[in-house]
């Protein structure tokens, strides 16, 4: 049986219920533990490496070094983008520049080694033993569902960081999805930005991102579109009445990877929260189901 680390990051605490529960429901199918750091804290996301260096260190490294200190043996996992790249920096600087782990160290007051990884539910589901069991958990094809998976900017960049093979055209996701029937399309916007926590600082200058990202998907056909990020989720979603009036285009779904693999997996609507979206996804969904039993 697979174990990690578990840093749930602040959104799944709240606005990112639906994406919580698919978790917690694919990862019990899969037979993979989460052990939830204790007393983890927020990682910073945008705000906190912006005040300065050493919080954006300490903030991520903290609950980093708890998670060494109480599970050695146990990497990290994380299923939001901006967390994975909060920690995944402290991790990286903690290993290569010995000034930032000083600074990690003497903020948060105890050792942290750097000893584990840290992931991302892109690296797990990639591991070709989950591959096989998502593919044997699937009871449910969502047939020729038109999928826009689309990763987001820190689930692959900086490279030197990540250690993502493609920032450009990553396929991680893509295959993913196939497994459980739907059609991953071709499209350009699958690695920009969505415009992050600046959507409420900035919204002037970062409100055309998302539709920019929203248009290409359904104009190469998607129905649908995947993250792999709550933050990426929220913004693609909440920003749709403008999109829409903006482009007179109709909304358009969108799903956690999780949420996509738990209803292929057995999951109801209700179990996982799927009417929590602000965007309606049940008629899409029961669409592909319907494709399969026609």
């Amino acid at each position: 049986m697979r174990k990690y680390s578990y840093f749930p990051g602040c959104s799944m605490e709240s606005t990112a219920k639906p994406y919580r529960l698919a978790t917690e429901y694919v990862m019990g199918k899969l037979g993979i533990g989460l052990v939830e750091i204790e007393d983890w804290n927020c990682c910073g996301a945008t705000s906190g490496h912006t005040l300065s260096e050493a919080l954006g260190l300490a903030l991520p490294a903290r609950s980093l070094a708890l998670a060494e200190k109480r599970n050695p043996e146990l990497d990290i996992l994380t299923g939001c983008a901006s967390c994975y790249a909060r920690l995944r920096l402290a991790m990286y600087k903690a290993r290569t520049d010995e000034r930032a782990k000083y600074i990690i160290e003497k903020t948060i007051d105890m050792p942290y080694a750097a000893a584990r990884e840290v992931y991302n539910f892109l690296d797990v589901f990639s591991l070709p033993d989950v591959r096989e069991g998502i593919a044997e958990r699937v009871v449910r094809k969502l047939t020729g569902l038109k999928a826009a998976c689309y990763y987001g900017c820190l689930n692959v960049r900086p490279a030197e960081v990540t250690g993502a093979p493609d920032r450009e055209n990553p396929t991680s996701m893509d295959e993913i999805v196939a497994l459980t029937g739907a059609e991953p399309v071709d499209w350009a916007f699958k690695a920009e930005c969505c415009g992050a926590a600046h959507q409420n600082d900035a919204a002037s200058a970062s409100r055309a991102l998302p539709h920019r990202i929203l248009r290409d998907a359904q104009s190469n056909g998607a129905e649908a579109i995947v993250t792999a990020c709550p933050m990426c989720n929220l913004n693609l979603e909440m920003r749709q009445d403008g999109y829409v009036n903006r482009t007179g285009m109709d909304r358009i779904p969108v799903f956690s990877l999780s949420e996509l693999l738990a209803v292929a997996m057995g999951a109801s609507a209700k179990r996982i929260a799927l009417e929590a979206h602000y965007v309606p996804s049940a008629a899409v969904l029961a669409r592909a189901l319907r494709r399969k039993d026609a």
